[in-house]
């Protein structure tokens, strides 16, 4: 197996040095994200920091329940997030969004580790709990930019909503064209790696693999298995999430609840 050589502390500085680069552009062309470039880099040092910690006492446990409950809580953090970058209260729809990126994203990860991979062990930390959160990850981007678009139609074109409402037309009839538009632009990026992965990018996991020792071949087995799983996980849960708004977000007349959204600060 090839060696894998890990970053020295100064081989770290070097890197965070390159930050300087769009600092130094932010500052010129007066984008005003040298302070939130700074307080980013942090947090995701903290934060990838800590996980480190925390997963390498995870992966040598290595205990069902433990694995379960880390994805849970990752599945509510990236609920509550939709929710936050969506502009919509959290309180009117976290539970129905945890059930319903829970439902999904567990049983990709079942089906994925059980007949994909083959383990023994479909909970098996360092499995479970790295393909879920990349699973999960993918799913919460398209998630967000679908209910921002699917909120912003139907109030940019409320009065054709209403209009085909008073001639008949049921609650669900209306709001399929809104869903299908929603969808598409959620998952045109998706579909966009998928198509270009190898040619003009080469995706983290397999990067990752490659660097870690592991044969090409290999690696482009797991990233071609990864995308099918991230692309399904990603339409699942977007279709869902929208569904979950339609039903949440109208009242019985099939006006659109105002009240869901977050007031502007």
């Amino acid at each position: 197996m090839m060696q894998t050589y890990a970053i020295s502390p100064l081989g770290m500085f070097f890197c965070l040095l390159l930050l300087l680069i769009p600092m130094s552009l932010s500052y010129y062309l007066k984008l005003r994200f040298v302070r939130s470039t700074i307080v980013s880099t942090l947090r995701m040092l903290i934060q990838l920091g800590l996980v480190g910690i925390f997963l390498t006492v995870v992966f040598e446990i290595n205990n069902s329940f433990l694995n379960i409950l880390w994805v849970m809580i990752m599945v509510i953090v990236a609920s509550h997030s939709v929710l936050k970058n969506a502009e919509l209260k959290i309180s009117s729809l976290i539970l129905p969004l945890i059930i319903s990126f829970t439902t999904t994203n567990i049983l990709i990860l079942l089906y994925f580790n059980s007949f994909v991979i083959g383990l023994g062990n479909v909970f098996e930390a360092r499995y479970f709990i790295p393909i879920g959160g990349m699973v999960l990850g993918n799913s919460l981007r398209a998630n967000i930019v679908a209910i921002n678009d699917f909120c912003n139609e139907i109030q940019r074109n409320e009065n054709r909503y209403l209009y085909h409402l008073s001639l008949g037309a049921e609650k669900n009839e209306a709001l399929i064209p809104y869903l299908r538009k929603s969808v598409r632009n959620a998952l045109k990026p998706t579909l966009a790696n998928i198509a270009t992965i190898g040619i003009v990018f080469l995706p983290g996991m397999m990067t990752g693999q490659i660097l870690g020792g592991a044969s090409p071949l290999i690696a482009i087995e797991y990233q071609v298995a990864i995308m099918i799983a991230i692309y399904v996980a990603t339409m699942m849960n977007v279709v869902l999430g929208i569904v979950l708004l339609m039903n949440r977000g109208f009242d019985d007349y099939g006006m659109f609840k105002k009240s869901i959204l977050r007031p502007q600060e």
